[in-house]
């Protein structure tokens, strides 16, 4: 009820752009953790075909941040918004209904497309109409993102008992909805006619030094975030020996994030440097995986439930940290973004920001991906969860770093006006 009521102070612009997010992350995680058994198993598509078409939809949406980013300050969050989920509409239906190579490739660059545009456009737009208040709403931004996170793969798994195109369709129809809901109540603003060339205001951002060592900074928050959907859910089954066991991890971060992130961006928010609260969550991130790397270095399976419970609570442990560290973090950088250059580009740097530390990251991935394979052949499951704890300290410090040089914008830099 306390976030409900928190939620109903803000704009209705902000309201709905949250209640967005809670649509977007159910009808993402509805369909796209169970597309790569859909396409093998009854496409009967070769792996390598499956990695290409997951690559494409990567690729379409990691890589063209920017032009998402760019077309909300040119043309206006509110249109981008909307024009980002009538794509990945369009997008999902594709995939229920498509089961040759080139539709697969058509559906997988529409809906990578669609959440190039609309994911750094819903940022700007936030970070304008919030004010003063980015970082809660930021907040609770990611609150309805976590919460999404976990209702969608529920939903999904019980979908799949009837068909994947059914999945699917409820997927399409979720965006559909949140399309038509955006396009009837989103309030349209005003944009300031843009002055020089999209390419001039893409060169004004990558020049801003500090923004892009901020930005490489956050490789450690969105690598060990994503292990949320790799690591940690392993780490689970294997500790458990029980496929389940992977659900308690977002059951964990939800619960915690409902009643935790509001009550600690406030308390944060009027205590200290915002650089200080990003390095101490990136630091607790860290800390995160190192009780889960216990039991991973443990051979043989659990002796029984108590056993099995026993050999959980480590991994859960690590979980929450995580979603602590997270819930420390993540606001501020949101909050942080948009100080670095003028209010007129918001969208142009939030969308840079994702492509940076998101090709950061994917390397960031990479080598927790060798780390597992690695740990697994040669009898050291701790290996990865010691990469994580290292990509987290490394963060933790270079936000340090940078706020002791002062490159980092603070609190006192004029506010996003809400017209820009």
């Amino acid at each position: 009820m306390k976030t409900w009521r928190e939620m109903r102070r803000f704009p209705l612009a902000v309201q709905l752009l949250l209640v967005n997010q809670l649509g977007v992350n159910t009808g993402f995680y509805l369909l796209i953790p169970y597309l790569a058994t859909h396409l093998t198993e009854n496409l009967g598509l070769s792996a390598a075909v499956v990695g290409v078409v997951l690559g494409v939809r990567n690729l379409s949406q990691q890589g063209l941040f920017i032009i998402g980013g760019s077309a909300a300050d040119r043309l206006g969050a509110r249109g981008v918004i909307i024009a980002g989920c009538a794509l990945r509409t369009v997008g999902f239906a594709l995939f229920a209904l498509g089961d040759n190579l080139a539709v697969l490739l058509a559906a997988s660059v529409l809906s990578g497309f669609a959440g190039a545009l609309f994911n750094p456009a819903v940022r700007a737009y936030i970070a304008q109409e919030a004010d003063e208040r980015k970082a809660e709403a930021f907040a609770l931004f990611n609150v309805f993102a976590t919460t999404g996170a976990l209702i969608g793969p529920l939903l999904g798994s019980a979908l799949l008992l009837v068909d994947f195109r059914t999945s699917a369709l409820t997927a399409a129809g979720i965006f559909a909805v949140l399309t038509v809901a955006q396009a009837l109540v989103l309030p349209a603003r005003q944009v300031e006619p843009s002055k020089g060339t999209v390419l001039a205001d893409w060169r004004e951002v990558v020049s801003n030094r500090a923004f892009l060592a901020f930005a490489l900074a956050m490789v450690g928050m969105f690598t060990l975030e994503n292990q949320l959907y790799l690591l940690l859910p392993d780490g689970a089954r294997q500790a458990t020996g029980w496929d389940g066991a992977a659900g308690l991890v977002f059951v964990v971060g939800t619960l915690a994030n409902l009643a935790l992130q509001l009550r600690i961006t406030r308390a944060l928010k009027q205590r200290g440097n915002r650089a200080r609260w990003i390095s101490a969550g990136l630091g607790l991130m860290a800390l995160a995986f190192l009780p889960p790397a216990v039991v991973a270095g443990t051979s043989g399976g659990p002796d029984g439930v108590a056993d099995a419970a026993l050999r959980a609570l480590p991994v859960l442990a690590g979980a929450l940290l995580l979603y602590l560290g997270v819930m420390i973090a993540q606001p501020f950088v949101m909050e942080l973004i948009p100080g670095f250059g003028r209010p007129e580009l918001t969208g142009t740097y939030f969308g840079i920001f994702y492509v940076v530390s998101g090709i950061a990251a994917a390397v960031g991935n990479t080598v927790v991906g060798w780390a597992m394979d690695t740990g697994e052949r040669g009898a050291g499951g701790w290996l990865p969860w010691a990469c994580c704890a290292l990509f987290g300290l490394a963060s933790a410090l270079g936000v340090a770093w940078l706020h002791r040089l002062g490159s980092l914008p603070t609190p006192s830099k004029p506010a996003v006006p809400a017209t820009a």
